[in-house]
C-alpha cells in the first residue's frame, strides 16, 4: 500500500515492531494531505519526502515534529510517538466513553491492555466528585 493511497482510502497500515495497526486518518487531514500532495506533483508513492525523493526516514519525522513542539507548547522531552498514541487515546475515551472500540482503534487483543489509557489521575477524580455537588 502506497502512502499516497492510504491518504485516498482514509487509513494507514503502520509496521512497527512486528505489528501492524491501522490508523484511520480524518477527512480534514485527508485534505490537507491531498492538497500537500498535489502541491508537489505526488501522485503516487510515499507522501513525506527527502529532495532526492526518497521515502523520509521516520528518524527525520521524529526530529520535525520535535521541533515544532515549541509552537504547540510542548515540552520536547515529552514529543515521540508513543506519547501521540496515549494523547489520542486518552482524547478518544475521554469523548466516546467506550473501552471497547478503543481498543479496536488502538489494535488490542486485551481490553486490558487498553484500560491504560483510561485511568484517570487524581485530580481528575476531585473535580469529577466535586461537581456531583455532595454536600451544599
Amino acid at each position: 500500500e502506497t502512502a499516497k493511497g492510504a491518504v485516498l482510502e482514509g487509513r494507514a497500515a503502520i509496521r512497527c515492531k512486528g505489528k501492524c495497526r491501522v490508523v484511520p486518518l480524518p477527512d480534514r487531514l485527508r485534505r490537507i494531505l491531498l492538497r500537500y500532495c498535489g502541491e508537489r506533483g505526488i501522485t503516487s508513492g510515499p507522501v513525506f519526502v527527502t529532495r532526492s525523493g526518497r521515502p523520509m526516514h521516520r528518524s527525520t519525522v521524529w526530529r520535525t515534529v520535535k521541533s515544532l513542539s515549541a509552537d504547540a507548547k510542548v515540552q520536547p522531552r515529552k514529543v515521540y510517538p508513543h506519547n501521540l498514541r496515549h494523547l489520542f487515546a486518552k482524547e478518544f475515551y475521554a469523548v466516546d466513553k467506550d473501552v471497547f472500540r478503543l481498543a479496536d482503534i488502538l489494535g488490542h487483543s486485551s481490553v486490558e491492555t487498553t484500560r491504560i489509557y483510561t485511568v484517570t489521575s487524581g485530580y481528575e477524580h476531585e473535580r469529577r466528585i466535586s461537581s456531583l455537588r455532595l454536600v451544599l
